[in-house]
């Protein structure tokens, strides 16, 4: 969820469909990959080519005027990509180029938190020496069934491979010609689990795990379909099946969940320090992790914090309830916060719709405290399962959140559709949301993801939000 400007009429039309050298910019959203745990390892950018709109317009500035990043959207100005990024380089950089450019920047590597990033590659970026400046280790090259396989393409492959460079075979749906000259050097496949024969799986995969073949299954939206990939041997699995509510979702409603959701109706409230004191004593767990948020290096008060009283007046209400929320999306494992795939993705998105509405004309302070809460509370019944309206009541969220939530209604709901679709990289969708959002644009949207991705990644070491540490069941 990155962009970055290119005028380059020289770039093939393959990779974009677009022929007229017209600038545009390049934007990634990203789809989450998770291993046989159900713990996020690893990131699909899917990159779309979206027009850049004029300047009278009401666009973003272009990088263009002062050749340097936008402070706030990390646009790119093409002449510094050719002359800054790669040394002798010509003014106009390739496609491919451009987009390794954009992989390089530090809000992407950010978004990524350390998990390595798939990007489908074209032919033609696989003979351009950009794609060299790719850092091996940190992305995988995905190759499509329909690629155009000669000596030429395999002989490309060998060289990138002896470099450590890495590739997955993608979207195999039946096992072609390409499929069986570009094998040796795939380290993984990925099977579109929606459209491959249910009678070809079980024996697909056999063979592929036989191979040594790292087992990846796409388009997992539901739990039923992770059993049948997890119980064939498949090591990976794309898709938000973990963020749906079924009855499995039922284990993470244990008494810290409940705790949490009475602390939250309590927060609701406007409570005084003395009934926040009252409630937080009830549960041990919640003052262990509230102490150690007061005492976290951005909240110091000049000394150390002993007493929950003063957590309280430390902390403050509003980061109290904010860590809460995260807090509930947890499901009590010991491992990494920024790994757990249903908390990242809640976060990332009330982070989006806080950082979005303030785009919008006339937003303030309660705009953006309202757009983070529906974000939050986008996935709840995913933790709680059952009605998702009777979970919002119990909340006391308020009616425009709850529209918002449930019928995609008003600004809220907009915003809402907006990082939806970004998430499942349905930019025709985002263009459409954005219509009716302005001055937002489809490439501010991409960026704002890539920020909110930033920001979630790091959120269980950030000052803001330190005691994000796990609740045991």
């Amino acid at each position: 969820m990155t962009a970055i400007e290119v005028d380059d009429p020289n770039r093939n039309a393959a990779a974009s469909g677009r022929t007229d050298g017209a600038p545009f910019t390049a934007c990634f959203s990203r789809q989450p990959i998770l291993d046989r745990d159900g713990m996020l390892c690893g990131f699909e950018l899917k990159l779309h080519c979206a027009d850049e709109p004029p300047a009278d317009e009401g666009a973003v500035p272009s990088a263009r005027a002062g050749h340097t990043a936008h402070p706030a959207t990390n646009l790119v100005d093409t002449e510094t990509v050719a002359t800054e990024a790669e040394p002798g380089a010509a003014a106009q950089p390739t496609f491919t180029h451009t987009v390794v450019a954009a992989l390089m920047q530090s809000g992407m590597r950010g978004a990524l938190n350390g998990h390595p990033g798939y990007l489908d590659v074209s032919r033609e970026m696989l003979f351009d020496d950009a794609l060299e400046r790719v850092p091996a280790e940190r992305f995988m090259f995905e190759i499509q069934p329909d690629i155009e396989v000669d000596d030429a393409l395999v002989a490309r492959i060998v060289v990138l491979h002896a470099r450590r460079y890495r590739f997955v075979l993608d979207a195999v749906v039946v096992p072609n010609d390409t499929f069986a000259r570009l094998l040796p050097y795939a380290e993984g496949v990925k099977i579109d689990l929606p459209r491959i024969s249910r009678a070809l799986l079980p024996k697909l995969s056999t063979v592929l795990k036989s191979a040594g073949k790292l087992l990846i299954a796409a388009g997992i939206d539901a739990q039923a379909d992770f059993e049948t990939a997890l119980n064939l041997g498949f090591d990976k699995f794309q898709g938000y099946f973990f963020a749906r509510a079924h009855t499995a979702a039922l284990r993470r409603v244990s008494a810290p969940r409940h705790a949490l959701l009475n602390l939250l109706q309590l927060l609701a409230g406007d409570p005084t320090v003395a009934q926040l004191e009252a409630e937080l004593k009830l549960n041990p767990v919640l003052v262990m992790h509230l102490m150690k948020l007061a005492n976290s290096s951005g909240l110091a008060v000049g000394h150390k914090v002993t007493t929950l009283r003063e957590a309280i007046n430390a902390t403050g209400t509003n980061r109290i309830a904010r860590w809460t929320q995260l807090l509930l999306y947890a499901d009590g494992r010991k491992v990494a916060l920024e790994d757990d795939p249903l908390l990242q993705l809640a976060a990332t998105r009330a982070r989006f719709m806080e950082l979005a509405v303030l785009r919008l004309p006339e937003a303030g302070r309660d705009e953006a405290d309202a757009a983070f809460l529906t974000g939050v509370f986008s996935f709840v019944d995913a933790v709680f399962g059952g009605s998702l309206e009777n979970t919002l009541n119990v909340l006391t969220l308020s009616k425009p959140i709850q529209a918002a939530i449930l019928r995609r209604e008003g600004v809220l709901g907009l915003l809402l559709s907006a990082v939806d679709a970004l998430e499942r990289g349905a930019w025709a969708d985002i263009e459409a949301a954005c219509a009716h959002l302005a001055p937002l644009t489809v490439s501010e949207v991409a960026e704002l993801g890539l920020v909110a991705a930033t920001w979630a990644g790091v959120a269980d070491r950030s000052a803001e939000a330190k005691g994000l540490e796990r609740i045991e069941d």
